[in-house]
């Protein structure tokens, strides 16, 4: 099956949501500072990639090619 480009960037917008809900909660678990540090920043990474993916979203939602 061959996605379109909305599709694709939906589920990409999909995957960095559930990479940072997964990062904030490993974060808030891990106990060494160094690593949970790490976790919060790379939440932090994949919001603004969720962002992004959503601001292409809002604008090229409708093309399907």
């Amino acid at each position: 099956m061959e996605m379109n480009t909305r599709d694709t960037i939906m589920k990409k917008l999909l995957d960095a949501q559930e990479n940072t809900r997964d990062y904030q909660s490993f974060a808030k678990e891990i106990t060494e500072d160094e690593v949970s540090t790490a976790f919060r920043e790379f939440a932090e990474q994949s919001a603004m990639q969720a962002q992004k993916l959503q601001d292409l979203l809002n604008t090229h939602g409708g093309d399907n090619k």
